[in-house]
């Protein structure tokens, strides 16, 4: 490779080395402003799934079809989020290889059917082709997601199982731990679950509803529902952020440790035209 070919390359990297440091700073920029948003949204998520385990907990002459098991497993629905854009890593594909590993092939192995409630363009694209049956599918949130766009989505799950469509509804998305680690996850939505600590108190009290107790808790469960979605959702962009600053940085030191390599056999290429250059004066005026 000519010298001029090496600066040329050297040129090419470095343009796109700024652009892998300034997608870099961004995505620092937006995790700071995902963590919080994701905060934020933590006290209302805590507090409606303490009321929702005391609800679960209760023994409560209306049994609510969200709280309902079973018994038999038919089909299973899963809501799966993921990102609309790519270049943060195998964010997306170590998801979606835990879902199909961990969930997915393991109900099919015992003849459940799957259907899956898309969300985020990533998934879409990936299971577009794979022969589950796609019930609902919502894409481009943003990076501030409203709760709002996102009801329709859930409902579509919510009224398949409130229907008896479905047996069990879960959702899988990438959970943040902190900027270097995102956990692939998968939480049982429906039916609710109560929690061990409240399992013991299950028989002996109950709430007094008003105006009516079928109005007033499938209003109550499906906002739960939908705080829990929404709660994924966030946490899935945080890890998307998160995961993108990496990658760029991972990229800008890859591309200024390929600039080095690249300077080095440029140094060396030169050199050694200049070490022939001489050679060829010194020749000449031996000869002359």
């Amino acid at each position: 490779m000519s010298g001029k070919e090496i600066r040329g390359k050297i040129g090419t990297i470095k343009n796109t080395q700024k652009i892998t440091k300034a997608m870099q700073l961004v995505a620092a920029s937006k995790v700071k402003k995902a963590q919080d948003h994701m905060e934020a949204s933590l006290p209302y998520a805590d507090n409606i799934r303490r009321v929702i385990g005391h609800v679960a907990a209760s023994h409560s002459e209306y049994h609510h079809p969200f709280l309902q098991t079973h018994s038999e497993i038919k089909k299973v629905g899963y809501i799966v989020v993921s990102s609309d854009r790519g270049l943060c890593g195998g964010l997306n594909a170590n998801l979606f290889k835990s879902l199909l590993k961990g969930g997915i092939h393991d109900w099919q192995s015992h003849g459940v059917d799957v259907d899956l409630c898309l969300i985020g363009s990533k998934a879409e694209l990936f299971f577009r082709h794979s022969g589950f049956n796609l019930t609902a599918h919502t894409e481009h949130l943003g990076d501030v997601p409203e709760i709002a766009n996102l009801i329709g989505t859930v409902k579509v799950m919510l009224d398949a199982y409130k229907q008896g469509e479905l047996d069990s509804l879960y959702i899988s998305y990438n959970k943040y731990i902190n900027t270097m680690t995102q956990r692939p996850t998968t939480l049982q939505l429906l039916p609710l679950t109560v929690p061990e600590k409240q399992e013991s108190k299950r028989k002996y009290w109950d709430y007094i509803y008003e105006p009516d107790a079928k109005k007033l808790l499938d209003h109550l469960l499906r906002r739960y529902i939908e705080a829990q979605v929404y709660q994924a959702v966030i946490d899935n962009i945080a890890c998307e952020q998160a995961a993108r600053m990496v990658a760029m940085k991972s990229a800008t030191d890859n591309a200024a440790e390929l600039i080095n390599d690249l300077e080095l056999a440029y140094n060396k290429s030169r050199q050694a035209a200049i070490t022939k250059e001489i050679s060829e004066i010194i020749g000449g005026a031996e000869a002359v």
